[in-house]
């Protein structure tokens, strides 16, 4: 996944609020550069046969209890990606969220549509997507690459409560075990960096 992060460097460190509506929780959202976690302790993980899937909300109310280094990275693609998501869904707020396919096996297709989210009991297929990686049109994996692209959702995103991740036939509700890590280390977050409670 190293290759990932390098591509997330190169495209720089654009600050952009994504598209989710926060709950009360999110309203007083620390400075950025406060947080402390890692990329996986906000990303939700799922596997399906040979393919490994990670999904990163990009909405600042996440991605600001991420460690300074990841908040840059993951801030700067949204802050890049926000204007063509904005264009191509025709919502002036999309929700954006990095997707990442992986395999430790050769020649594995991927099947970029068949991601979707659970919102609330919805279901919500993506409005745009927007590669990152060079090889992403190429819908196949070779050994121990990754592909990445930028999802938008035009309609809203509550990441305050219940989000399942689909692929296909498989789901993840791995959401409700890292929100509450995510609201303790916002508060936390806040706290450090002078923002009232």
């Amino acid at each position: 996944m190293a290759e990932v992060g390098i591509i997330l460097l190169a495209l720089g460190a654009c600050v952009a609020t994504s598209g989710t509506s926060l709950g009360s929780e999110a309203e007083a959202l620390p400075p950025p550069g406060s947080g402390t976690l890692r990329q996986d302790e906000i990303t939700i993980q799922l596997a399906s046969g040979d393919l490994q899937i990670k999904v990163t909300p990009l909405a600042e109310s996440v991605i600001r209890t991420a460690a300074p280094d990841t908040y840059r990275l993951l801030s700067g693609l949204a802050g890049r990606a926000m204007a063509e998501a904005v264009r191509q869904t025709g919502s002036g707020d999309p929700a954006l969220f990095l997707v990442s396919f992986y395999s430790d096996s050769p020649d594995v297709a991927f099947v970029p549509d068949e991601l979707q989210l659970i919102v609330q009991g919805l279901r919500q297929r993506p409005d745009a997507i927007l590669p990152v990686t060079p090889g992403w049109g190429g819908r196949r994996l070779a050994q121990r690459q990754t592909e990445t692209a930028v999802y938008a959702f035009a309609g809203r995103v509550d990441l305050e409560s219940d989000l399942v991740v689909a692929y296909g036939l498989v789901e993840s509700a791995q959401w409700r075990a890292l929100l509450p890590r995510i609201q303790a280390e916002r508060a936390r977050a806040r706290a450090r960096g002078g923002t009232p409670p």
